[in-house]
Formats: structure tokens, sequence, C-alpha cells
């Protein structure tokens, strides 16, 4: 562990900047429908938009695990503010489709460029602890998705507009900026080990690194498109669809909290496996439920999701350390572009169920109502399949993960 007399002060900025990231996510939520009303946009159209932070986040993600051992987490950070707080104006004054489309780009490429430089940060300077830590730190992406939905519940009730609840997320910028350019930064862990840039890169064909990628695509999707599309699918069924997210994200943010003794009872591979299962169980009251059983539902999903995004990065930093800041921003980037495209693939058949479910030459708002309170748990239920195959494919994962260590133990009694 590199000890640092800032670790701390490190830390606490870390988790400003994923606060911003978390507050756009959650307060975007709250705000897609009304956009929607406001400019006049369907649901592919806010599913494209939606779909543009997620998709500007793994490319950011990318470039900036290729460079973060270059140029430096610091630099790399301050690029993060300056595309925060140009995508944060620039959506306080959008006036259409592409200026949400531009701003909603910006802000993810930030929150990837947060992602590129923290991950690897929090994993140098806590190395000797790094999925309890990882979870620390991801505790603020849930955290500040409850602040960013609460903020948009009773900034709504209040009749302030979406403009100003967008534009509180300046004050973290600001302040995460600000401690971030006066903080000093140690080398990534992979620099300080003497890893090698060719062995770094030799290390991401190893087949458990794809396996891991591939499973990343499932758990990221089941977390991320849930929580960001909640709203407008469950809008028809509940009056209270966005306390739903906020439930949901409450519960990630107590686990996360207490996630040193969970993982260390359970190890990352068995948590991975329990929360597959509680992921599935939850989607599916989710999609079938109606009433109080929703915020069971959403109880149950919390609880499934809560480890899945820092156990995984944890998983690769602890059992393939060589792959570096490039594996974690990978395992990051592959993540958010999955959710990127099964968004604006699931945003299309969303506006196709509604269609199919109204009825012929009924137009009328009760009729649009109707289709869409159908159509909002149809997509939950075709998205159930995932947790379902992850189930699987970490229990696979447990038993290989189990045998390999009893092989390596063997192997050291006998040598």
């Amino acid at each position: 562990m590199q000890t640092t007399p800032q670790r701390n002060q490190l830390f606490v900025a870390s988790c400003l900047a994923l606060l911003v990231t978390s507050l756009s996510f959650g307060i975007r939520a709250g705000i897609l429908g009304r956009l929607g009303v406001e400019f006049g946009l369907n649901a592919a159209q806010l599913g494209t938009i939606a779909a543009t932070a997620f998709w500007g986040f793994p490319l950011a993600v990318v470039i900036g695990g290729f460079v973060v051992d270059v140029i430096g987490m610091k630099r790399l950070l301050i690029i993060a503010f300056l595309f925060h707080l140009a995508g944060i104006v620039l959506t306080i004054f959008a006036g259409g489709y592409w200026s949400l489309f531009i701003s909603t780009l910006l802000i993810g490429i930030a929150n990837g460029t947060v992602e590129a430089a923290c991950n690897p940060l929090v994993a140098t300077i806590y190395s000797d602890n790094k999925t309890t830590k990882l979870n620390h730190f991801h505790l603020w992406f849930p955290g500040g998705i409850v602040i960013g939905t609460l903020i948009v519940y009773f900034l709504d009730k209040a009749g302030i507009g979406w403009q100003v609840q967008v534009g509180l997320m300046l004050i973290p910028t600001l302040l995460y900026g600000l401690l971030f350019s006066k903080l000093s930064f140690p080398v990534t862990e992979r620099v300080a080990s003497g890893v090698s840039t060719g062995e770094m890169y030799r290390s991401l064909l190893n087949p458990l690194f794809l396996i891991m990628i591939i499973l990343m695509f499932g758990t990221a999707i089941t977390e991320l498109f849930t929580g960001q599309w909640i709203d407008v699918l469950l809008k028809n069924v509940s009056d209270n669809a966005i306390l739903l997210l906020t439930i949901e994200t409450g519960i990630m943010v107590i686990g996360r909290g207490f996630a040193g003794p969970v993982v260390h009872r359970l190890s990352p591979t068995g948590v991975l496996v329990i929360s597959a299962i509680l992921s599935a169980v939850g989607l599916y009251l989710l999609g079938h439920s109606s009433g109080n059983m929703l915020f069971v539902g959403a109880i149950i999903f919390g609880m499934g999701v809560c480890y899945f995004w820092p156990t995984m990065l944890g998983f690769v930093s602890e059992n393939l350390p060589k792959t570096g800041a490039v594996g974690l921003n990978l395992m990051g980037g592959a993540g958010m572009f999955a959710v990127s495209v099964y968004t604006i693939f699931m945003g299309g058949y969303y506006d196709k169920l509604v269609a199919d479910k109204m009825p012929a030459g009924d137009t009328s708002e009760a009729a649009v109502a109707a289709a869409k309170k159908a159509a909002g748990p149809e997509v939950l239920n075709a998205t159930l399949i995932i947790p379902i195959i992850l189930t699987v494919a970490f229990a696979i994962l447990l038993f290989y993960m189990k045998s390999k260590k009893n092989t390596n133990s063997t192997k050291a009694a006998m040598a």
C-alpha cells in the first residue's frame, strides 16, 4: 500500500467526483419523462439521449485507462472536471434533442474519466483492501442517485424547474475540482510494482479476464438499465415510480457501506452468486407486481445489484493485478457500453410494445396510459433473463476459484 498523508483527502475528493456522476444519473432518471414532454421527444429519442451518457462513459474510461499511467491521475481528473462543468451548463440551457444529446455526451465522458482515474487511485492507495474500499467508494454512486431522485421529488412538489435541479450538480463539481487541484497523487499500483506495459497488455488476454468482461455486460445492464428507466417503465403502474429507484439505491448505499464483513465472509465470487439470485428475484417482482409489492421488489433488487459493480472491479484487481488500470477501466467501459446498446434497443422495443397494445383507432390519453402500463413490465420481464444467466455463470466461477485455491494450497504444501 502506498502511504501518503493525503490518502484520506484523495478518497474524499474521489467520492465527491463520483457523487457528481451519480447525481447526473439520478436527476436525469427523474426528469427524463418531463424532458420528453417539454421537447416533444418519444421513448426512442429519450432512450438515445440516456444511452449517450452510457457510451460517452466507455469511450472516456477506455481512453483514460490507456493514458492514466502516462499523464497521471491528477491531469485526468482535471479533464473530468472541465467536461462535467461544460455538460451541466449546456444541459441547463438545453433547447431540444441535439443540445440534450451533446450535453449528456459531455457528462458521460466526464463520468467515464472520473472512473478511469478514481478506480485505480482507490486500488492504489488501499492495495491491501481493494474490494472493500472499492465498495466504499462506489457507495457514492447509489448514494448520489438517492440524493438526486429526492431532489427531483421534493423540488417537483415545490414547483421548482428541472434546470435548477440540474444546476445543483455544480456544487460538488466545483468542490472536487478545487480539492484535486491542490492534492498530490501517487503513481498507479501497476507502475509502483514494476509491472511492464507489455506484461500488462499480455495479461488482458487471460481467458479469465475476457470472461469477466462478458459477465460485466450482464451485471451493468441489470443494475444501470433498470435504474435509469424505472420511472419511465413503471410510471403508469405506480404513482411513486421514482421512489422505487430511491429505495433500491438506498439499499445499495447501506449494503456497500457494510461491504467489508460481507466480502470477507463470502469471498467476492460468493457475493456475486448471491447478488445474481437476488437481482433475478427482485426484477421478477418489479415486472409482475403492483402496489406495495413493487416496493418489496425494489428492496430485493437493490440488495441484488448492490455489490455487482465494485465487486467485479475488486475481483479483477485482486485476481488479475497485472492488468492494472487498463484492466479496471476496460471492465467499466465494457459495462457502460453494454448498457448504452441495450438502452437504445429497449427504447425502440418499448415504443413498439406501446404501439402494439394500443386499441385500433383509439389514441386517447387513457388508451396510451393503459398501453404504457402493460408495456413497461414487459421490458423488465425481458431483462430478467440476464440475472438468471449470471446466476449460473457466477456459480461456475465460484467452483472454479475454489478448485484453483485448493490446487494452489496443495502445491504450496508439497513445496
